[in-house]
């Protein structure tokens, strides 16, 4: 069981937390939870890194913020002492969680999960922050924001869970953001695929490493809320959405449990920077002049666009970055500028990319189409395209993110029916 920082924002829900779990084990499940730090707190840690130095060095900036979830967890286990119950906190060095690559935003190499499994064993509940690991050096590490999710799924493989349930402020995962469209659907199940790409095309509702992670390990992950009104049914009781792989899709579509869509969901990201050079030399090696120097800077580079050159030998280049890393990627590209040879850059923040998912499109035609032409319908202008098997993305102006998202949630037939009908 993982529970986010809204979960844990104080003590009255980190005792709502604590009877949520205390029901499980009571249930006769053996438990572990994963939590966050309380909400807010990463941020606050974070900007006293900043203040302390400016220039800080990433190993002490885990050390700080680190913290937030080593409180969270110790406060957790007493409150489960409190009402009767055996448990115990391990952080992430006693596991131990180690961890590869930098920190920061480190990667869980591996979990020995003897010691934990023989303490759930013994009736223990085991409390375990989120977010954090240990270096090959002993230095502690964290994984990164939302890394918190990815030690759930990782603490699940490790010692064999049934099931990775993250408990969120949503209730599952819809066909879009039920605060642009009211008459989005909470979906039953979704395949690890579609999940990783609604993930990685904005949707918020899981970090997606940590889909990636279940995806490879086969942990069957279900994702609810742990807000519900004091008068309504426990979260425990109300299924959230169960991302499972595909071949457990298909057996709960045989059994009717589930329908099936062409598309899934929409997502959409206003996080995204749109970079255009102008003139680039239409040779081989001169694209890899822009991108070595992006990657080398681990600045994800998303769609790529090359146009065929207006003037012979020359090309214009579009690609979009994350919005954070736009500074740092038009230096790199200042810097590069003779290495490449272009003439101009532009660049636009003021851009959204909306995404169509689905594992029906791999059998049925005709997906793409009706995006291009529902939104140009509404007089939507399309910037930038890129597809994969299971997704179309498009990039558009900013302003108009809302609009196409309620335009493409109705033209794939995804609102819930009025309840009156």
């Amino acid at each position: 069981m993982k529970f986010g920082g809204t979960s844990m924002a104080g003590t009255e829900r980190i005792r709502r937390v604590a009877n949520i779990v205390r029901k499980q084990a009571a249930g006769g499940n053996e438990v572990a939870v994963v939590v966050s730090a309380m909400a807010g707190e990463t941020d606050r840690l974070v900007n006293f890194c900043r203040e302390a130095n400016a220039l800080y060095d990433p190993a002490e900036y885990d050390v700080v913020v680190a913290s937030g979830e080593q409180v969270t967890s110790g406060l957790l286990a007493l409150t489960l002492q409190s009402l009767g119950a055996k448990a115990r906190s391990w952080l992430g060095w006693q596991l131990p969680v180690r961890t590869i690559e930098a920190h920061a935003k480190a990667r869980i190499a591996d979990i020995d999960g003897d010691e934990l499994t023989a303490s759930m064993e013994a009736g223990e509940i085991a409390v375990i922050p989120g977010f954090q690991g240990l270096s090959d050096d002993g230095r502690i590490t964290t994984l990164g924001r939302g890394g918190s999710d990815t030690s759930a799924v990782a603490v699940a493989a490790a010692v064999g869970a049934d099931r990775c349930d993250i408990y969120t402020d949503v209730d599952g995962v819809y066909t879009t953001d039920p605060r642009i469209v009211a008459k989005a659907r909470k979906l039953k199940a979704v395949t690890y695929e579609e999940m990783l790409e609604l993930a990685s095309v904005g949707a918020k509702v899981l970090q997606t490493r940590s889909v990636g992670l279940a995806m490879k390990e086969g942990v069957r992950v279900q994702v609810l809320s742990s807000f519900v009104g004091d008068d309504a049914v426990p979260a425990d009781e109300l299924p959230g959405t169960m991302i499972v792989s595909e071949e457990e899709m298909n057996e709960l579509v045989e059994k009717g449990l589930v329908e099936r869509q062409h598309v899934t969901g929409i997502a959409h990201d206003k996080n995204e920077a749109k970079v255009i050079l102008t003139r680039v030399p239409d040779k081989p090696g001169a694209v890899a002049h822009i991108f070595e120097p992006l990657a080398k800077a681990s600045i994800n580079v998303d769609m790529i666009i090359q146009n065929v050159g207006r003037d012979k030998g020359e090309t214009d280049v579009t690609f979009t970055v994350p919005q954070a890393d736009l500074a740092r990627a038009q230096a790199l590209l200042e810097d590069k500028r003779d290495d490449i040879g272009y003439n101009r850059l532009i660049t636009d923040s003021k851009i959204a990319k909306i995404s169509v998912v689905g594992v029906g499109m791999k059998s049925h035609a005709g997906v793409a189409a009706t995006m291009f032409q529902a939104l140009a319908d509404r007089g939507i202008n399309i910037q930038a395209i890129t597809t994969s098997e299971i997704k179309v993305s498009v990039m558009i102006d900013e302003d108009e993110t809302e609009l196409a998202v309620r335009v493409l949630h109705t033209a794939y037939g995804l609102d819930a029916a009025d309840e009156a009908a």
